[in-house]
């Protein structure tokens, strides 16, 4: 069992050298003389060793919050369970973010009025969801020298779903395959 010689937890699981820490805390605070604030601590300016005796006897960290202040501030915290919850509130944060996903949707040149038409409900109910929509034509073999047409195929489909969606990208040709991007029609 190893104790420590300060009355302060080992703190093996922190920062492993000053580089690796986003904040200056207890020995590595450069300042002489620094402000002291925290919860049920009254602010108040001391020299450094005063305040790390604060942060001991209060049986947490010194951490530096504001290195450019005169003198520096130093909050007295628990700073692995700020680092925690600094993690958890960018994870909430990213998990609340809007996700914009993009669904595709294939074509051919030589593609028949009933296939049109099945691939056009699956467009608009994309559309009816949120997602954008990558219409695709896929020219094979020879069939690239008719690109004009599936330009207008791309087109004819776009005007079907036009109800639903807008147009956010035109077609483009890149390769053998012609895209054009739709966007749902905002809800009001």
């Amino acid at each position: 069992m190893i104790i420590a010689q300060n009355n302060r937890p080992n703190k093996s699981f922190g920062p492993k050298s000053k580089k690796d820490a986003q904040h200056r805390i207890n020995e590595y605070i450069t300042a002489q003389v620094v402000r002291v604030v925290g919860d049920n601590i009254e602010p108040q300016i001391v020299s450094l060793r005063e305040a790390l005796a604060i942060a001991d006897e209060h049986g947490v960290d010194l951490v530096e919050i504001s290195p450019q202040a005169n003198p520096p501030v130093c909050k007295v915290m628990d700073y692995q369970k700020y680092l925690y919850e600094q993690k958890k509130k960018l994870k909430e944060i990213k998990a609340n973010s809007a996700k914009t996903e993009i669904k595709e949707i294939r074509l051919s040149p030589q593609i028949s009025e009933h296939d049109v038409e099945f691939k056009c409900n699956h467009a608009i109910r994309f559309l009816q969801d949120g997602y954008k929509v990558k219409i695709i034509m896929t020219f094979r073999g020879r069939s690239i020298i008719y690109k004009d047409n599936g330009e207008l195929e791309l087109l004819k489909f776009a005007e079907r779903l036009q109800d639903y969606g807008k147009v956010d990208q035109m077609p483009v040709l890149t390769g053998r395959n012609m895209t054009i991007l739709m966007v749902p029609k905002s809800k009001k």
